[in-house]
């Protein structure tokens, strides 16, 4: 249930903002409500944003209590009617949660875990997709069972298909895409759908397989080489995730345009590094550890004490997994 919890926490991070970044017109009901407002860890919610929604609540199959903005939640009802006629069955697990949730979770964790586990953890009140209402974790119901957990509903690959296939049609796209987490800031996440409010433009993006920062020209895809090389230390899939890792972290540099990611080689592994790399964390207990260069583009503007207009080449990126699994960026740069 802790991990559980600390994804549906992660899950909180995307942010939220009124788009004034790219041609193409946002689409807004009576309410205020701009159903084509931008969600990712570079902008805030709306100040007003709470205050204009309206929203629907209901019980999901397992006693959960679900909040939902009114026409995302109308939309939900006819795909997952639409569903059913394929013997898909479906239900939310989340949808909305306040600012003021945001900030509850941030305290207690906070408390229990110490404010630099907290900041790695939780996502900073405000600046959460599912504070719109309008992002909607959907979980699975096989032969009659929940499917609740990621873990699980990540097997059924093919039902996540067919259900993508479906969303346009009812003004929904796939948010987190595979491959794209250098701009979404989020691995790939089949069950979280958002609602745009409009089936052509949400055709346009599925067909394409762009991200909703791309359609709204608020971020480039430079479709970063990643060589993950040879290892007898590590697992492709386990590196292949250390690279998830370092794109998630990279999505907020804003404006850096990601150009590739390089696994260094088993070479580092020495343990005059290892030793190193757990004096930088008082927690670390790291027994082994892996090395990334990375090489991106700065924009004309900068971005924090990177120079602008800038090509950076072989930054270093050094990471390790704690004892749940998870990778850690330990440390970056020079």
């Amino acid at each position: 249930m802790f991990k559980k919890l600390i994804v549906l926490v992660l899950a909180l991070a995307m942010t939220v903002t009124l788009c004034a970044c790219g041609g193409k017109e946002n689409k807004k009901e009576a309410t205020g409500i701009n159903y084509k407002v931008l969600v990712n860890k570079l902008h805030k919610l709306p100040a007003n944003w709470e205050k204009e929604l309206k929203t629907t609540t209901f019980t999901n199959t397992v006693g959960d209590k679900v909040e939902v903005e009114n026409k995302a939640y109308k939309a939900y009802l006819k795909l997952k009617e639409e569903l059913k006629k394929d013997k898909i069955y479906v239900d939310l697990d989340s949808a909305r949660r306040s600012v003021a949730d945001q900030k509850r979770i941030m305290k207690d964790f906070t408390k229990q875990y110490g404010a630099d586990y907290a900041k790695k953890t939780v996502a900073e009140p405000g600046y959460s997709e599912h504070h719109t209402g309008l992002a909607l974790d959907l979980y699975l119901i096989i032969d009659g069972k929940d499917i609740t957990e990621n873990e699980d509903m990540v097997k059924y690959t093919g039902t996540w298909a067919q259900i993508h296939n479906k969303l346009a049609k009812y003004g929904f796209i796939l948010r987190y895409l595979r491959d794209k987490e250098q701009i979404t800031g989020y691995g790939y996440e089949p069950w979280h759908i958002r609602y745009i409010d409009d089936p052509k433009a949400a055709k346009e993006i599925m067909k394409k397989g762009e991200t909703f920062e791309n359609y709204l020209g608020a971020a480039k895809d430079t479709n970063p080489k990643i060589d993950l090389g040879k290892s007898k230390l590590w697992k492709k899939d386990e590196l292949k995730e250390a690279t998830v890792t370092i794109k998630c972290q990279f999505a907020s540099w804003d404006g850096c345009e990601l150009e590739s990611i390089t696994y260094v080689g088993d070479k580092c592994n020495t343990p005059k590094n290892i030793k190193w790399l757990n004096s930088l964390n008082k927690n670390g207990k790291y027994k082994k550890i892996a090395e990334f260069k990375m090489n991106f583009k700065t924009p004309k503007k900068g971005w924090g004490t990177l120079e602008p207009n800038k090509n950076y080449k072989d930054y270093e990126w050094w990471l390790a997994q704690n004892k749940e699994g998870d990778w850690e960026v330990v440390t970056m740069g020079y």
